[in-house]
Parts: C-alpha cells; sequence; structure tokens
C-alpha cells in the first residue's frame, strides 16, 4: 500500500509543479474547455467533470460514436477498472459491468448498478441483466462512477454506476436520420427528432433505431448463425415547463430483441468427474457406459471445425423485452431550493435457450419454448460419433411459452436540492423507494447431465456409479421479490464560508439508511422414467419422490424471507490549492443486498447475506499547460475490505444424493491504481489514454469440497474447502487504452474530416469464482479500432463516417461455461474484425 501512495504523491507533486507555472502563464486555465469537459451528474446534480471528486469516465456522443459503442462490450478497455462481458451466463446479450473486482455474482443484485435518466433500470434474477440492447441511441452522455455510490443513487451496490443520461428535449426543431451497412450483413437505423410544440413550454424529442447482424458462429447442427444482433428501440421525451419555475420531463422508452442465442464452443470435458459420476470409462464400454473417446471426439470434432463454429443439441434463442415511464418533475421552491419528484414504472421479460458445452451431449441443454424443435439427426454414428441407437432423437419441445423472468419494477423518490451560504453550501435530503416484483410465473426447463449412452433417449435413473441423471427436460419455476426503502442526505461545504483562508477546501458528508426485504419461492422436479413419476430436485424437498396424484409443482415448492438494513456514508475532502489542480481524498461504505436462493438443496443454503464494503481514497484532477501545450492527468490510488462477498458454488446434500448451488460468503481487501491523462500537442490533435491496476486478494474464503485438491491440501468429499489462494474473479489487473483524434487537412468546401485511432488492452482474467477450474482463465488481448469521419459532405447536411473495430482480426474469448462440477467445458469468443460505414443526415439547428 505505501508504495502506491508514494507513486501517486509523486506523480501529484509533478501536476503541482506544472500547475505552478501553469498559473504563472498567461493563459493558465485555458486547457480546461479545450479538453471539451462533459457536464456529470454524479452527485446528483450538474458539474463539471473536473470539479467532482470522483472516479469519472464520462463520454459524450461524439465519442461514442468515434468509439463505435453500440454495447457494453465496446466499452471494455476504454474505462479505468472496468470489466464488462457475458460474465459466464448463458446469453450473450448480458452484458454487465464489473469495476474495481465488484461484480454481479449468481442470483444477486447488481454490483455495478445501470441508471437510465437517474433511474435504475430492472435487473433480472436468472440472468446478470439489466435492461435491454439500445441503451446507447441518442445519448446526452454515459458516466461510469467507480467506488461504492450509496448515499446518493437509488439502488446499494458496492462496485459503482453507470449512468445512462437520454438526450433531453430542446426548444430548437432538429433532427438526425442515419443508416448504417457493414460485414457480417450489418444494417442499421438509427434517428431523433426534436419538436418544439410551444415554444418554451412543450417540447418533444423522439428517437429510435434498428440493428440487424448476422451472428459469427455457424451452428453445424441446426445450420444458424449464433451470436447474431436483432433488435429495435425507441424513446419518447416529452418535457414541460409551465411556469418558469415548475418543469415536468416524462421518458417512454421500449426495446425488444430477439436473435439465435450465443455459439458456446466445446473445449473439452473433465474425464475424472465424468468417470467417477458413471458417465464414461477408460477401459470396456457398456451398453450403460459410453468409452470417453466418445466425449475426446467431441472435442476433436470441434478443433477440426474451428472456434467460429459449433454443435449444439438444443436451438438456442434469445428475447428481451423492456419498456417503461419515467417521470421527473422540478418545482423551484426559491432561488435557492428544489423540491424534485422521480417515479418510474419498468418491466422486464427475458427469455432464452442454449447449449453450453457446444455439443450434441445433453451436457448442458437449456430448453424452453413450445417451438423448439426436435433434434435433427436421428442416427447420431457417421457424424457426430454418438450411439447408434436406432431412434434416437432428441425431444426438445416443451410446451412451455412462460419467460425465464418477467418483472415489474416501481421506484419514487423525493429529493429537497439546495445551496446556502453564497453558494458555500450545497446539499440534498431525500427518500427512495424500490419495488421489483413478478409479473407472472417465471418457468424453465433443461436437460442436463445425460450420460453418453442414453443421448437421445427419453430416460432416467442411476449410473453404475450411483449418480441421478435425466436425458428429461426437468422443470423448475420461481419467482423473486425485492423491497428496498431508504433515507439520505449528503452535502458539501466550502470552508471559505468561515474564512477567506480556507476558500476551495470543501468537505463532503453522506449517510444512508437502507431497509431491504427479499422474498422468494422456488420448486423444481424432474420426471423419473423408472418407475413413472416425478422427484423434487431442489429445496427442503429435495431428492423426495412426489406422491401418485399430486402435482409437483406444489408438493416441492420450497419459500423464503430475508430482512435487511444497513447504513452507507461517505466522508472526504477536497481542496484546490492552484486553480487548475484538484485534490482530494475520502473513505466511503457500500453495502449489496443479498438475495433468494433458487437452485438450494439444503434449508440453511435459501438465502445469502449482504455485501458491505468500505473504500479508502486519495487522487487528484489537474489541467495544466506544458508550455502551451494543453494537458490534462488524472489520478486515484485506493484500498477496500470487501466483506461477505456473494460466491456460488456447487452444493450438496447427503441425505438425500441431490446436488444444486449456494452462495457462499468470503473476505477479501482490493486495491489499485487508476490514470487519465489527455494532451493537444497541436491544434486538431489530441492523444490521451487511460490505465489501471487492480489487485484482489482473498482474506477468507471457505466453500463445500467435492472431493480434490484446495489451498489446504487434500480434503475429502463435502469437507471444508479453502479456496483463499484462488485468482479473484473478474479482476483484470492491467487496463491501458492509448487513442488519438486527427482533424485532417480537408478543403472546406469539401466536409471537415477527423480521425480517430483506440487501441485497448487488457491482461488476462480468472472468470471463475473457485480455483483450479480448467480454462477458467481468460487470456489477455488488445483491439485496434478506427473511424474516419467527414462531417457536412461537400457543405451539406450529410456526416460520412467509416469505422472498424478489431482491425487485427484477433481472435480471444470473453467468457466461459467451464465448471468441472458439471464436467464440461465450453468458451464463447469475442467480435472478429467488424467494419462498416454510416450515412447520418442533420436537419434543422
Amino acid at each position: 500500500m505505501k508504495r502506491y501512495g508514494m507513486l501517486l504523491i509523486g506523480v501529484a507533486t509533478s501536476a503541482i509543479s506544472s500547475s505552478v507555472y501553469a498559473q504563472n502563464s498567461e493563459s493558465a486555465g485555458a486547457s480546461a474547455s479545450e479538453f471539451g469537459d462533459i457536464v456529470v451528474t454524479a452527485q446528483r446534480r450538474a458539474e463539471r467533470a473536473q470539479d467532482v471528486p470522483i472516479v469519472i469516465s464520462a463520454f459524450s456522443p461524439e465519442r461514442l460514436e468515434q468509439l463505435n459503442v453500440t454495447e457494453p462490450q465496446d466499452l471494455y478497455g476504454t474505462v479505468p477498472s472496468l470489466v464488462s462481458g457475458t460474465q459466464g451466463q448463458a446469453v450473450r446479450d448480458v452484458q454487465s459491468y464489473s469495476i474495481r473486482g465488484q461484480s454481479t455474482g449468481f442470483l444477486a443484485s447488481p454490483g455495478v448498478q445501470t441508471y437510465l435518466n437517474e433511474v435504475p433500470v430492472p435487473s433480472s434474477i436468472s440472468l446478470n441483466l439489466q435492461g435491454g440492447p439500445g441503451m446507447f441511441i441518442d445519448p446526452e452522455s454515459v458516466q461510469v462512477l467507480s467506488g461504492p455510490q450509496g448515499t446518493l443513487f437509488g439502488r446499494n451496490t458496492t462496485g459503482g454506476a453507470v449512468l445512462f443520461t437520454a438526450k433531453r428535449p430542446s426548444n430548437d426543431f432538429n433532427g438526425y436520420i442515419e443508416g448504417g451497412i457493414g460485414n457480417l450483413k450489418l444494417r442499421s437505423v438509427e434517428g431523433a427528432m426534436n419538436v418544439p410544440i410551444v415554444d418554451d413550454k412543450l417540447m418533444v424529442r423522439v428517437a429510435g433505431a434498428y440493428q440487424d447482424r448476422r451472428g459469427f458462429t455457424h451452428d453445424l447442427v441446426w445450420d444458424k448463425y449464433r451470436d447474431d444482433i436483432h433488435y429495435y428501440t425507441g424513446r419518447v421525451g416529452i418535457l414541460f415547463k409551465p411556469t418558469e419555475r415548475i418543469e415536468n420531463y416524462l421518458l417512454a422508452y421500449g426495446t425488444h430483441s430477439s436473435n439465435n442465442g450465443a455459439g458456446f464452443v466445446n473445449t473439452g470435458f473433465n474425464y475424472p468427474g465424468l468417470i467417477a459420476a458413471g458417465f464414461c470409462t477408460e477401459g470396456t464400454p457398456t451398453a450403460q457406459i459410453v468409452s470417453c473417446n466418445a466425449y475426446r471426439q467431441q472435442t476433436a470434432i470441434q478443433q477440426a471445425n474451428g472456434p467460429r463454429t459449433t454443435r449444439a443439441d438444443v436451438d438456442g434463442f434469445s428475447k428481451i423485452e423492456t419498456w417503461g415511464i419515467i417521470n421527473n418533475t422540478s418545482f423551484e421552491l426559491s432561488d435557492e431550493i428544489t423540491l424534485r419528484n422521480i417515479v418510474s414504472y419498468q418491466r422486464l421479460k427475458d427469455n432464452y435457450a442454449g447449449d453450453s458445452d457446444g455439443t450434441p451431449f445433453q451436457q448442458a441443454g437449456f430448453t424452453q419454448d413450445a417451438a423448439q424443435p426436435n433434434f435433427p439427426i436421428a442416427g447420431f454414428a457417421d457424424l457426430y460419433g454418438l450411439p447408434a441407437t436406432p431412434g434416437n432423437v432428441y425431444q426438445n419441445g416443451t410446451n412451455n411459452t412462460q419467460p425465464r423472468d418477467d418483472i415489474e419494477q416501481v421506484t419514487e423518490e423525493l429529493q429537497l436540492q439546495g445551496h446556502a451560504l453564497d453558494d458555500h453550501l450545497n446539499y440534498s435530503v431525500g427518500g427512495f423507494y424500490y419495488n421489483a416484483t413478478p409479473a407472472g410465473p417465471w418457468r424453465a426447463r433443461s436437460a442436463q447431465f445425460c450420460p453418453g449412452a442414453y443421448t437421445g433417449q427419453a430416460v432416467s435413473g442411476r449410473t453404475p456409479a450411483g449418480r441421478a441423471f435425466s436425458c428429461i427436460a426437468s422443470n423448475s419455476r420461481s419467482g423473486v421479490s425485492n423491497r428496498s426503502e431508504a433515507l439520505y442526505a449528503q452535502a458539501t461545504l466550502d470552508l471559505g464560508a468561515f474564512s477567506p483562508s480556507l476558500e476551495s477546501l470543501r468537505l463532503t458528508a453522506g449517510y444512508r439508511y437502507t431497509w431491504d426485504r427479499i422474498k422468494g419461492s422456488a420448486v423444481s422436479w424432474s420426471t423419473q422414467s423408472t418407475p413413472p413419476g416425478f422427484t423434487c430436485t431442489s429445496g427442503t424437498a429435495a431428492g423426495r419422490v412426489v406422491p401418485a396424484g399430486q402435482d409437483p409443482a406444489t408438493f416441492c415448492v420450497y419459500t423464503a424471507n430475508l430482512k435487511s438494513s444497513a447504513p452507507t456514508w461517505t466522508f472526504g475532502l477536497d481542496y484546490r490549492p492552484l486553480r487548475d489542480l484538484l485534490v482530494y481524498g475520502k473513505v466511503s461504505r457500500g453495502y449489496k443486498a443479498g438475495g433468494f436462493n433458487t437452485v438450494a438443496v439444503r434449508p440453511e443454503t435459501t438465502i445469502f447475506l449482504p455485501e458491505k464494503l468500505t473504500t479508502y481514497e486519495v487522487g487528484f484532477k489537474s489541467d495544466v499547460r506544458l508550455g502551451s501545450i494543453p494537458f490534462r492527468l488524472n489520478a486515484t490510488y485506493y484500498y477496500s475490505n470487501y466483506d461477505n462477498i456473494q460466491r456460488p458454488g456447487g452444493d450438496f446434500n447427503p441425505a438425500n444424493g441431490a446436488g444444486g448451488a449456494a452462495i457462499f460468503a468470503a473476505k477479501a481487501t482490493i486495491q489499485g491504481i487508476e490514470l487519465e491523462s489527455s494532451i493537444r500537442p497541436t491544434a486538431g490533435v489530441e492523444i490521451g489514454g487511460t490505465f489501471s491496476y487492480t489487485k484482489g486478494s482473498y482474506k477468507r474464503y471457505n466453500a463445500l469440497s467435492f472431493g480434490g485438491t484446495y489451498c489446504n491440501g487434500r480434503v475429502p468429499f463435502l469437507g471444508v474447502a479453502d479456496y483463499s489462494c484462488a485468482p479473484f474473479q473478474f479482476i483484470v489487473p492491467y487496463i491501458y487504452n492509448i487513442y488519438t483524434s486527427v482533424d485532417l487537412p480537408l478543403p472546406e468546401s469539401l466536409g471537415k474530416a477527423s480521425l480517430y485511432v483506440n487501441y485497448s488492452h487488457v491482461s488476462g482474467q480468472y472468470s471463475a469464482p473457485q480455483p483450479f477450474e480448467p480454462g477458467a482463465r481468460l487470456d489477455g488481448y488488445g483491439l485496434l479500432n478506427a473511424s474516419l469521419k467527414v462531417a457536412g459532405v461537400a457543405g451539406s447536411g450529410f456526416d460520412l463516417t467509416l469505422f472498424g473495430n478489431n482491425l487485427a482480426n484477433k481472435l480471444f474469448r470473453v467468457s466461459n461455461s467451464n465448471s468441472s462440477t458439471s464436467n464440461y467445458f465450453g468458451t464463447l469468443y469475442g467480435e472478429p474484425r467488424t467494419y462498416g460505414v454510416r450515412l447520418r443526415y442533420r436537419f434543422g439547428g
């Protein structure tokens, strides 16, 4: 910790020295505007980003266009300490954020919350999904806030917040329409129109987008391209100002996404696990146990076909529907006090199917939709190397149209904002209410852990090794409600109110108290072929046979409630010793609610408790001149104590032989450095970059042993395994980004041309919660992206942009479904080289 602090002090000293020079320069302070500062709302009021003592990565619409950002993963590498991706989920549409090692765990609330116009977007339970595609269209700004934001923002989180702000209606008639084409059959349309209905009183802005792109992973079984994109989205904003002191802003949005699902590629199997379970043998195969070479053959076929193909036993898909209404009313009670009310109703529904192991074996097949066809091959021996049992055919049809998640969410926030003491004091006081409940039944079906000898057969039972299996899709139903209530207050006081010598020394203090209640119910059962009937597979009834004539959906159900409450707070000082230098230090407490375990197999694991995190942070923000050259350097060092970390792991009930999952608690420390810098050596040229170093170390992490070697040596089955030597999940030690923006010489009659080149590199990360998972480490990689824009082509209202991402066509892994307890290893690869052209027509003022 000392060496990082000394490094930061050294960098700060350099910045201060430069600032001293800048203060004596005739043009001091001019650099601030030359970097195109974005107005941010990190403290729930409009401020210049360089004036806020918080680590903020803010993106303007122009910068998002230059980066060709259309989804969260496009930000990966451009924001310090940010990891964005699917995080092991079954659907590529799920692109969660992890900041400084805090992420969304299995069945848990978000570690980094996404907001739209100051309201948290809905998050699902079965997936780490927040909202839907299309969040990046027509933005005012996108802001990434690092660290706990548990005092001023709605949902309590430990990692940070990502703030999307839609472009507000204005008093001008203007807009744009844009079309794009590219490789992989990309077709996109986007547009917005701003219309003033009543001058300075009533204004409307409408925006929409459509995107369709072929996938890049070819499923040879179903002859479809997985990893495709197909969605449309729209927004309507209405701004009403009946008086000078009253303003009402209503935003309504909706998104529909439907595609062919994720293209998982098989990378192997856990053969010791398969042998122990009785799924395969290295000896002589029998009618009940195939040779392990049958599994090896699947991986060999995959390797021969290459990483851009797969062979799934389920015809995958992903469907997301989300819509909402957000209303923000502001009433200026006086010149110093404003009353705000923010209310929202939002809905999120998702449904998906897929095959996480990427082979025709029914090892990890999730089926869901009534439209699922049967597997198209009746005899498998020749092409797929599977048992040639006559009549083998997958029965994937499920007669189930209910979604995996169907959530309606209501929020209400009443806030009083004010300033006093000649603007030396700014404060916010308020209350927040959040309630997310099931809007309908949540259902799922899956056919998993089916031995190779029985692939394609509607049978269930036990292997010769005693492992229960089912080649018939099992059923599960669940529902989880989350309710949160909070009171908060935060103020920033410039101590110059008391003495001129203390001018620019500011004290910030905030406090919030939150009450959470989580209610859940779940039920799952499997169909047994011999004897006919049903068996409960989770909860307090796990392993019990359903009595004849009883409904398993009623007999197997279990419920649980969890109430929790906690304070969160922040305390900090910041000071401007010079006009262009802000130094700050603060300590913050973050809190994230616990949850309900929908796949529990023991009574004591039906719930899991909240996380808590305390972060200590020091840093500076500087805008100076090196001679006549504007230069910006921002730096931060932080140290966090992280308690009760929600880590998922396999679980087993020895009383009935049922297997499931549990959420175990861990303790760790995380520390790191984050840097941001940019320079304008000449007019029309900007060079900049970001860098972050993150280190996480477990102090305690105990979970269930499935028999193996752990940090505490060899541990027998169901013993206590020490996982504390595991690499920290979803931490990328090193992330750096370098970019150059250049205004190109072009005759004025032809337009204004600019080139943007960006290179981002991320080091390897460990993607599994437990140690010793084969292939769980995702290797580091670097991506080169570029865009060339000509604005006002030939003096017209047209803008032409050529763009390219992953120009070097790197092959890199972005996620994996590896699970040694499930005995299969699969992976998702990142996008190949993509390129295209966009043509935008701007109209109005």
